[in-house]
């Protein structure tokens, strides 16, 4: 290299965005807007379009509309889930509660009801990534309570020798409990754990996720077997000496 030449790093990668919106009126000042922020942003204007975009080269966050002209929100979201982490932020021109919960049960990170302001869209964003990269690569031994084996390596468990499909906080989420087996974990400790002390949503989707490990797991509401509640404070995962026998 010449005396006289000073080396610079190269460049940092533009954070990729994915906006899975058929609505032109809508992505266009999406686009506009993110780009703004220096995000190198992709519109797709379909649910398959959507899928390839995030298969062909997957991006930081996904920004995905609910109601798509070929397939359904959901299912879009879920097929992305089963084969990759990427933060996802559901669009809905609704704000009944049940789709949030849906939403939220099959993998999404956050969800925005139309019509929002760019600010907050842009909060949220940069919410999530932080969550995402905070996220720590899970080297812990594999866990075995009961009938319910864990593996932090693989990100996989099964139940009965059965594998269990978990979303990414429903698995981080059963993580923490079965970490602490025995200990009474508060709500606001697990929410702040796995879901980052910067959420912005309800903490009823503590409720949601608690819910539907316990369905995974063939737990009863009137007499679980793994998770319990303790009213007023939290959750607790039984020990494995409880579930001798």
């Amino acid at each position: 290299m010449p005396a006289d030449e000073t080396w610079m790093p190269p460049p940092a990668r533009a954070t990729r965005v994915v906006v899975v919106e058929d609505e032109q009126s809508i992505a266009d000042p999406l686009r506009s807007a993110l780009e703004r922020e220096g995000y190198r942003v992709e519109v797709a204007p379909t649910g398959a379009a959507g899928l390839e975009a995030v298969r062909r080269d997957e991006p930081d966050v996904v920004l995905l509309d609910l109601m798509l002209p070929d397939i359904d929100g959901r299912d879009v979201c879920r097929t992305i889930r089963s084969s990759s982490r990427v933060p996802i932020i559901m669009l809905t021109a609704r704000g009944l509660e049940t789709d949030r919960v849906v939403g939220l049960e099959l993998g999404a990170d956050d969800y925005l009801v139309k019509p929002f302001g760019m600010a907050e869209l842009i909060a949220r964003i940069r919410a999530v990534l932080r969550r995402s990269a905070a996220d720590p690569a899970p080297l812990d031994d594999v866990i075995e309570i009961g009938d319910v084996r864990l593996d932090p390596r693989t990100r996989s468990a099964t139940h009965r020798a059965e594998p269990l499909d978990l979303p990414r906080r429903e698995f981080d989420l059963l993580h923490m409990l079965m970490t602490n087996a025995g200990t009474v974990l508060a709500r606001q400790r697990l929410m702040d754990d796995v879901w980052g002390v910067d959420w912005f949503g309800s903490t009823k989707t503590l409720d949601v996720h608690v819910a539907g490990l316990r369905r995974r797991l063939g737990d009863d509401a009137q007499g679980s077997r793994y998770i319990h509640t303790v009213r007023g404070v939290g959750f607790r995962f039984s020990s494995p000496e409880e579930l001798q026998g």
